[in-house]
């Protein structure tokens, strides 16, 4: 009994042994059909035909664990240079450029490698993908130690926090959740036109984000709000003082505040929507609050759960001056 006893002991300890490593070395997955669907959406709408879905079936694919480390943003400049044939079209521009900053997978929870080449078309300077919050930071697929090539992005010395990207500065993205159901800015280091070879800049154009039913802001879900920019050239310092407007307006908000149906606003750090004649408040997620950020590509502005500290650099990166509320 005594040997029995003993046996049953060693193996559950060694299956305890085996099995630690294994729950922490998970694989991370996501939808990567839902990476590309809003692109695709607004390649269609733009006229692009029976051009769009090869190009986002393509892109879906590079979000793979053993997609190369440029496939991503190869996918994301075919998109740009469609888009270009199209009018410049806004929408599929600044989708790209969220797009390219999507997290890819992780064959076991270690961090995925950055591209090292430069992109084809401006749009996507200084864009790099986000990582998923399960990955190791101090380990990266091949063996990479931080520090070795590709262990952060072209051009750059450091990342703070680590994990992030221009669309989503505040820190890693939750695992398997879709960058453009976070944000519609790509961020702030994103070009708004023209191309590696010079190209014209695209035209003017408003909000190229619809009212959106607020969903739960656990999960940073960003409404939008169009603003009263003005003409491509001059709309940025106007988007970050259109913000500012709306961010002090929201302080004499309340959920009891009488309100039109589909109006979007901040109201004590929570998202809400006006749903008949009430204002419905969601909560943000910890360490966020609600605020009205300026567009980067087009004039207007967006509301959305985010930190201080981000909705603050956003709106300087303008050139508007004053903090949130402009004071």
């Amino acid at each position: 009994m005594v040997q029995i006893s003993s046996l049953l002991v060693a193996l559950t300890a060694a299956s305890v042994a085996l099995a630690a490593p294994a729950a922490f070395q998970k694989r991370i997955n996501q939808d990567t059909i839902a990476a590309k669907t809003k692109w695709e959406a607004a390649c269609d709408k733009a006229g692009g035909g029976q051009k769009c879905n090869p190009i986002a079936v393509t892109a879906a694919g590079t979000l793979l664990a053993n997609a190369g480390d440029c496939a991503q943003q190869d996918s994301a400049d075919a998109m740009i240079t469609l888009a270009k044939s199209l009018k410049n079209d806004p929408d599929m521009i600044s989708l790209a450029q969220i797009f390219a900053q999507q997290p890819r997978n992780s064959p076991n929870s270690v961090s995925i490698p950055y591209c090292q080449t430069a992109p084809k078309n401006s749009e996507l300077n200084g864009l790099f993908q986000c990582q998923f919050s399960g990955v190791d930071p101090k380990n990266f697929v091949g063996g990479l130690k931080p520090g070795d090539k590709g262990t952060l992005p072209l051009g750059k010395t450091s990342l703070n926090p680590a994990g992030s990207c221009p669309a989503h500065t505040s820190g890693p993205v939750a695992d398997g959740v879709q960058l453009n159901t976070l944000v519609t800015s790509p961020g702030s280091g994103a070009a708004s036109s023209g191309s590696g070879s010079g190209a014209k800049a695209a035209p003017s154009a408003t909000s190229s984000a619809k009212k959106a039913k607020a969903t739960p802001a656990a999960t940073n879900n960003a409404a939008t709000s169009s603003g009263s920019g003005s003409s491509s050239g001059g709309f940025q310092l106007q988007n970050g003082k259109d913000a500012q407007k709306l961010n002090a307006s929201f302080k004499s908000l309340s959920e009891s505040s009488s309100c039109t149906a589909g109006q979007q606003a901040c109201i004590n750090g929570g998202f809400a929507q006006c749903v008949g004649s009430k204002f419905v408040v969601t909560g943000c997620g910890a360490g966020t609050t609600c605020a009205a950020l300026p567009l980067v590509n087009s004039a207007g502005t967006s509301i959305t759960c985010t930190t201080d500290a981000d909705a603050t650099a956003r709106i300087a990166a303008t050139g508007a001056t004053g903090g949130l509320t402009g004071n």
